[in-house]
């Protein structure tokens, strides 16, 4: 049966997924690189850029779990861009180059129009105007039966994990302190909504905890 997760969400020690004031110059947030030091050295990570090599071990193992019996993504508007309000044209393209590391149907939530965008290697981009149901739906058709990750950013994991939909989600917690930029928890009961941390693990770069729906 096909899952709705969010794998290899990288979080800082004070509840941080990304640093404050995002711009061409910092897509994470100034800070919000660093949260991500866990998978900079893995051999997934290092291939889906191009390079050879890598750690194996817990990391990796992690790292290389989050791709896996992927059919769809989901992406809020901001893990595609720094653009704000209407679209002034098709030229963004995306973070990642001509050829991101989806290779997969990916549907972006916004609140403006834009004509689907068909890139190398298999990704077509979406964009999804009526919610977080709607991108749902079409992404779990697209899927075919394989999971649909929610690739963040918080917001849009949050809207998730407020109506329930969130099956499993990993999270790397870096030992790293942000203090401010965008809260994963806050306000949020996690009891009250059904979910429940099924494992962790530790290496010197990160705390991988894996929380699931019951």
């Amino acid at each position: 049966m096909s899952k709705l997760r969010v794998n290899a969400f990288s979080l800082s020690l004070d509840g941080y997924g990304a640093g404050p004031d995002q711009d061409l110059e910092n897509p994470l947030g100034v800070g919000g690189k660093a949260l991500h030091k866990w998978a900079f050295g893995t051999r997934t990570f290092r291939k889906m850029f191009g390079e050879d090599g890598g750690e194996t071990g817990i990391d990796e193992a992690f790292a290389a779990r989050s791709f896996e019996n992927l059919g769809a993504w989901i992406l809020g508007r901001n893990m595609f861009g720094p653009i704000r309000g209407e679209w002034p044209d098709d030229n963004w393209k995306g973070w990642w180059g001509p050829n991101p590391p989806y290779h997969v149907p990916v549907f972006v939530l916004t609140h403006h129009k834009r004509a689907s965008l068909t890139m190398e290697g298999g990704t077509t981009f979406h964009f999804v105007t009526d919610g977080i149901h709607s991108a749902l739906e079409q992404a779990k058709a697209a899927a075919d039966g394989k999971d649909v990750r929610v690739g963040g950013g918080v917001a849009t994991i949050r809207q998730y994990l407020q109506q329930k939909l969130i099956d499993e989600m990993h999270l790397a917690i870096s030992p790293v302190l942000l203090g401010r930029g965008e809260h994963l928890f806050g306000g949020l009961d996690m009891l009250k909504l059904g979910y429940r941390c099924t494992s962790q693990a530790a290496t010197a770069d990160a705390t991988h905890v894996v929380i699931e729906r019951a």
